[in-house]
């Protein structure tokens, strides 16, 4: 099954608290925090999101 390692590259200070909240959900809540989630259409939704603050990797 495909997952994906998100880690938080920027802060979270001063943003959108729907943007905050999809990144704790995510399990990411200082810079540098990574995370692995599956690869479903949730999770893409959140990544589409917050794009901006993360990086994605794919891995196998």
């Amino acid at each position: 099954m495909k997952t994906y390692k998100i880690t938080l590259v920027k802060s979270l200070n001063g943003r959108v608290k729907k943007h905050i909240a999809t990144a704790e959900s995510l399990g990411l809540k200082r810079i540098g925090d990574t995370t692995v989630q599956p690869d479903n259409a949730m999770t893409l939704g959140k990544i589409q999101q917050i794009s901006y603050l993360i990086r994605v990797e794919e891995m196998n």
